[in-house]
């Protein structure tokens, strides 16, 4: 059996449409070799959706286009965390055209492998989105990097947004009163003392909306897999059908061509006795009255 990492390399290189019965083919081989950890492994591995395909082709076939994407996702996140404004700006242009070239190259690799993908609209905003997570993300880049995506990602923002300082007003009027400093300073006290409690709730608030959303999220992904997996055991079944429909086709073929012969040497047998029971009836003519 060939290298197990050629071998996986190659399922996500191949459209998602031939993904399972490749899956299906290199786990029956592994088996047939008795190599039942390997054959585990191969099943585990999780049918790309075409957006995921994409990236894949991308990475495996221009891996020097995914490395520069990464470097300069790097330079940027030094350069926000230095708010070098300028500089900045000029490496978040290059983000944009750096991510449409390869957003360009992906399509070109699909459309070199399969002429006819020029007459499909393909997911170009799915792969988008998921490169430009990759920059904002190194989780991200390294799964974009493996070639073995099996999704598209997403990413609400970009880089790391340096948190601004909150600077509370304690003062209703422009100035304190000079005549009254320790009266000041106790309002000043109770108004940042009110401002604390009032964020506290806030921030208890906000912590309450996030677990729920995270329980919510949480269990979106596990029902999310969940489907995935039952796909992707209807897909096997599918191709295992499609296996046996095959078998059974070629068997049938078979039993046509024996059940032909089988004519042919029934039709053969009769007209030999045929041809004897005349041979026996012309001798007994011939015999003398």
């Amino acid at each position: 059996m060939e290298d197990i990492d050629e071998l996986i390399r190659r399922l996500y290189e191949q459209p998602p449409d031939g993904f399972v019965a490749g899956r299906a083919a290199a786990v029956a081989e592994a088996k047939q070799t008795g190599d039942k950890d390997l054959a585990k492994r191969l099943a585990a591995l999780r049918k790309p959706t075409v957006a995921a395909w994409l990236v894949n082709l991308l990475a495996l076939r221009r891996p020097e286009l995914i490395a520069d994407l990464v470097e300069l996702a790097e330079a940027l996140r030094q350069a926000q965390r230095g708010l070098q404004g300028e500089q900045l700006r000029e490496l978040s242009t290059q983000r944009r055209q750096v991510v449409s070239a390869l957003v360009a190259a992906a399509q070109k690799l699909a459309i070199e492998d399969d002429p006819a993908l020029r007459r499909v609209k393909l997911p170009m905003a799915e792969v988008e989105a998921t490169l430009t997570a990759a920059m904002a993300e190194p989780e991200i880049a390294e799964q974009v990097r493996s070639g073995r995506l099996v999704k598209a990602a997403t990413y609400a923002g970009f880089g790391e947004v340096p948190r601004p300082r909150l600077r509370l007003v304690t003062t209703l009027g422009n100035e304190p009163e000079k005549n009254e400093p320790g009266k000041n300073e106790k309002k000043e006290e109770r108004e940042r003392a009110a401002k604390r409690r009032e964020l506290q709730r806030d921030l208890s608030v906000a912590q309450r909306a996030r677990d729920r959303t995270q329980s919510v999220l949480e269990k979106a992904e596990t029902a999310e897999r969940d489907a995935g997996h039952s796909i992707d055991e209807l897909e096997e079944r599918i191709a295992e059908l499609e296996r046996q429909r095959g078998d059974a086709q070629a068997e049938l073929s078979r039993r046509k061509l024996a059940r032909r012969s089988a004519e042919r040497d029934a039709s053969a047998a009769r007209r030999q006795v045929g041809d004897v029971e005349a041979a026996i009836e012309d001798l007994d003519a011939e015999e003398p009255g």
